[in-house]
This record gives structure tokens, sequence and C-alpha cells, in this order.
């Protein structure tokens, strides 16, 4: 939770991203509240209350995940509304003539998103949903140690770029300095 909310307010790519893992991370347990206060939530280094906070926020997710029926896989609502978001201002960026080093970014990446659909992605997901995507398979391949292709390792730091200045924008949108007039 603590770690969700600094992510939230500083880069909403990295927020989807980790709360991916933290869905994962429930899945993995089982979605047990138990299991993860004893195996997960015990291990930081956080007070008593912290922790009490910690789980509650882990419980909430759980019932959320129950509800929508994501307890096997998927995402919550919360992190789809937020995928949109992200879509739906992409598209305004892409629209505006005021953005031309976004549209340039873009197209820089736009070549690696045909290539990872034609692979195997899932061709109903939108374009900021296949980067992250990516950036999150490949986060999960690092995690086990496995190797990225110098290929791979390309396309995911011009996806890092472009996402990032994504995050930028989103975060200006947000404080009211992003103009499209």
């Amino acid at each position: 939770m603590f770690v969700a909310q600094e992510l939230r307010k500083r880069n909403i790519a990295e927020y989807l991203l980790y709360m991916w893992q933290v869905e994962d991370t429930i899945r993995a347990f089982g979605c047990s509240i138990s299991r993860i206060r004893r195996e997960y939530v015990d291990q930081f280094d956080y007070t008593d209350e912290q922790k009490e906070e910690e789980i509650d926020w882990f419980g909430n997710l759980i019932r959320m995940m129950n509800e929508e029926g994501c307890r096997e896989q998927g995402h919550l609502q919360i992190n789809k509304v937020t995928l949109q978001t992200l879509a739906e201002l992409h598209a305004e960026l892409l629209a505006s003539p005021k953005f031309p080093f976004y549209n340039t970014a873009y197209y820089k990446v736009l070549p690696f998103i045909v290539e990872l659909r034609n692979h195997g992605a899932n061709k109903e997901e939108n374009e900021i949903e296949t980067c992250l995507n990516t950036l999150y398979g490949v986060m999960m391949l690092r995690l086990q140690k496995k190797e990225i292709t110098p290929n791979t390792q390309h396309a995911v730091k011009e996806i890092s770029t472009f996402i990032g200045m994504l995050s930028d924008y989103y975060k200006k949108d947000k404080e009211g300095e992003l103009k499209f007039e």
C-alpha cells in the first residue's frame, strides 16, 4: 500500500506494473490473507500499525479480486480504468500537433508493438497495454534470472522511454499543466 501510494503520485506506469505484481503476489499466496500476513507483510520493517494497514489493503484487494472474478488471472477494475485513462491520454497526445516529441517516440516504438502483436501478444489490447505487458514480462524474466536477448533489451529500452514520457504527461495532466489547445 505504501509503495503503491508513492508510485501513483510519482509514475503511473510504475504504479500499474507494481499493482500487477501485487495481483500476482496475492495469487501466489492463494488469496489467503493469513499467508500474506505471515509470509509476506511480516517480512517488512513496518510498525504494527503499518502492518495492519497493509493487511487491510491486501484484504480489500482480495475481496475485489473475488468479486470481479480475477482471482486466477486478469486485472482489477481499478487497474483497468487507470490503463484506459493512459490509453486515452495517449490518443489525445497523438492527435495534438503540440506534442511532436511524443509522436516521434511513439513512431520509434511502433515497430516493436507491431512485432509483439505478430508474435502472440493479445491483438485486442491497446498499444499501451502491449507496452506495459512487455515491460512486466521482462521484469518477471529478470526476477527469474532468465536471459534477455539483446534485441529484447533494445526494444524494452525504447518502450521504457516512451512509457516514461507518457507517464510524465499523465502527471502534468493530473496537475493541470497539460494544455492541448
